[in-house]
């Protein structure tokens, strides 16, 4: 079989699912503003964590009385915030359907002392009932799986005169999908998705219900420093005004700023979520036309358009032991890594075996356009080295 080397190269090679690759044009002439050396707590310091949280409201549609926090620990960090600090005064749904709500699972299940638990799973492709989801219950579950490349559609299956409280991880949705903000109580996510920024600083977003959760419930455990909102029964409201409970990097800090502004100069979430729409169409409609990969979720409507997730469903590469289904995709992904044309796309290690594309707002369709060509190419180098293999 003729597999002629692709003459076009992605301009950018960086496809990880997170940290993600900058905004275009991005350089490091952008930090030359950044307050090094400088306390978080000074006028300037609390200035840019003040901007970062406001520009987040504008461009994610926020509403005005939802407060917003930069956190500690990145999207696990304020996930773990909210489970600890509010979790424990009704009984809880938590859903899973990947590796990191999996986690949250264990929080609840096996580190809180939580009596009144359902846990409702679905493996890797596909999603819970949601129509079994109460929510007069707490309900704990992520919006968009990153690992799964499966999303719920929409929130229409909460409540909106429901009692309990929603808890959501939106991590990879945040900026690329409209959320219902009505519908979600305590969101979170990372400026390192979809908005290519650093790692470590989480954001928190929560609604009144949430506040008022805070105010008039004490959980049963000890909170450690990190994870305490509220003193003396009541909001720490400097928290919500850029005071962090911890040093933050002023340099992610003005990092972040300038990919906000970035959002601002394409059209805001609606210039955002049209960039990740079209990246996620240019890698739908390859992969129906291309028989060697499919979607790990099979539904169209429950697909990320962020994290995609895909399997080889090649037949004599399925006809192979898992892991040498494993060792085929790691073959694959080492061919474009050392080719340059992609980096870090293998499924996440405790996925299927497959490939994980990113193709969230940040990337330029262009990109990935040159990009699909070499995936054939590296399908057939990989298949042809089994050949020889056998």
């Amino acid at each position: 079989m003729i597999n002629d080397v692709p003459g076009r190269r992605p301009a950018n090679p960086r496809f990880s699912c997170g940290p993600c690759t900058k905004r275009p044009g991005w350089s490091v002439d952008v930090l030359q503003n950044a307050p090094f050396g400088r306390s978080h707590r000074s006028k300037i310091g609390k200035s840019r964590l003040k901007q970062a949280i406001d520009l987040t409201r504008e461009i994610l549609e926020i509403p005005a009385d939802y407060r917003i926090a930069i956190v500690p620990a990145s999207d696990t960090g304020a996930v773990e915030m909210s489970l600890w600090s509010m979790l424990g005064e009704r009984g809880v749904d938590v859903l899973a359907w990947e590796a990191f709500s999996a986690d949250w699972v264990t929080d609840v299940v096996e580190q809180l002392p939580i009596d009144d638990v359902r846990v409702m799973t679905a493996p890797y492709g596909e999603l819970p009932d949601l129509s079994k989801v109460d929510c007069d219950r707490d309900v704990v579950f992520a919006w968009n799986g990153t690992t799964s490349g499966v999303r719920v559609p929409d929130a229409d299956w909460i409540a909106a005169d429901r009692k309990g409280l929603t808890i959501c991880d939106a991590t990879s949705a945040a900026f690329a999908q409209k959320l219902d903000w009505a519908k979600l109580d305590a969101t979170t996510f990372s400026w390192q998705k979809v908005m290519g920024g650093e790692a470590a600083h989480g954001m928190l977003v929560l609604s009144p219900r949430a506040v008022a959760r805070l105010e008039s419930y004490k959980p049963a455990w000890p909170l450690p420093k990190i994870f305490r909102m509220t003193k003396n029964g009541r909001l720490i409201e400097a928290l919500f005004e850029g005071e962090t409970i911890n040093t933050p990097s002023l340099m992610a800090t003005e990092d972040y700023i300038d990919a906000l502004h970035w959002a601002k100069s394409i059209g805001g979430l609606a210039g955002l979520r049209a960039r990740a729409d079209a990246n996620c169409k240019v890698v739908t409609d390859w992969v129906e036309r291309t028989p060697w990969i499919d979607f790990l979720g099979a539904e169209t409507a429950n697909r990320s358009n962020t994290a995609l997730c895909l399997m080889v469903v090649d037949p004599q590469v399925t006809s192979l032991p898992p892991e040498a289904q494993a060792a085929f995709c790691k073959e694959i992904v080492s061919i474009l890594e050392v080719e340059q044309v992609a980096y870090d796309i293998g499924s996440y290690k405790d996925a299927p075996a497959g490939l994980r594309l990113w193709s969230g707002s940040t990337v330029e369709t262009a990109d990935l356009e040159a990009l699909l060509p070499w995936l054939d190419w590296a399908f057939v180098s990989a298949k042809a080295a089994l050949s020889r293999a056998a």
